[in-house]
């Protein structure tokens, strides 16, 4: 039996368009509404893409990453709600992350000398090593993720965000 040959096989499959958060609004939607979603959208990507080369690299998550990123910038260590404030999650996950990274030796509790109730997180000096290897890594990966965004633009982004943030630091309601 001759059939005849499927020609859908025998043409070049096209690559779906990726939905995204910002793909799905229209030109009804309000443009700040646009600018939030794909700033969004650039973030989460960026984001995933950073999650999974720290498990696959490193075996870390990004949580303790982050946690560990605050303790380099404060060598003298954090009170936990000061992490919890700074890492915007509650004290239970701070908890948890330190309690891992304790474990693996990577981070130490210390009685706080201005209130013995309380204690500080600090690297350890395994701590700092092991985070200093990450950061050099990680700081490769966002310049390779950034890498079509010319300087110019870079700037330009950089200048345009700053001046949002401080915008929203204006008009966010005090309590």
């Amino acid at each position: 039996m001759d059939k005849e040959p499927d020609k859908m096989q025998d043409e070049p499959v096209q690559d779906e368009p990726v939905l995204d958060l910002a793909s799905r609004l229209t030109q009804d939607h309000h443009q700040s509404l646009k600018l939030w979603l794909r700033m969004l959208s650039c973030t989460v990507k960026i984001e995933n893409e950073v999650r999974t080369r720290l498990r696959a690299t490193f075996g870390i998550t990004l949580p303790r990453f982050d946690l560990m990123a605050q303790l380099e910038r404060f060598p003298d260590g954090l009170r936990m709600g000061e992490l919890s404030k700074r890492m915007m999650v509650t004290g239970g996950n701070i908890t948890g992350i330190t309690d891992q990274l304790e474990q693996e030796k990577l981070v130490v509790r210390v009685v706080d000398p201005k209130d013995r109730r309380s204690y500080s997180v600090k690297l350890t000096p395994a701590g700092r090593r092991a985070f200093d290897d990450m950061a050099r890594v990680h700081e490769g990966w966002i310049a390779e993720l950034l890498h079509g965004v010319t300087p110019d633009d870079k700037t330009q982004l950089i200048d345009l965000l700053s001046h949002m943030k401080q915008q929203l630091n204006d008009t966010s309601i005090k309590d």
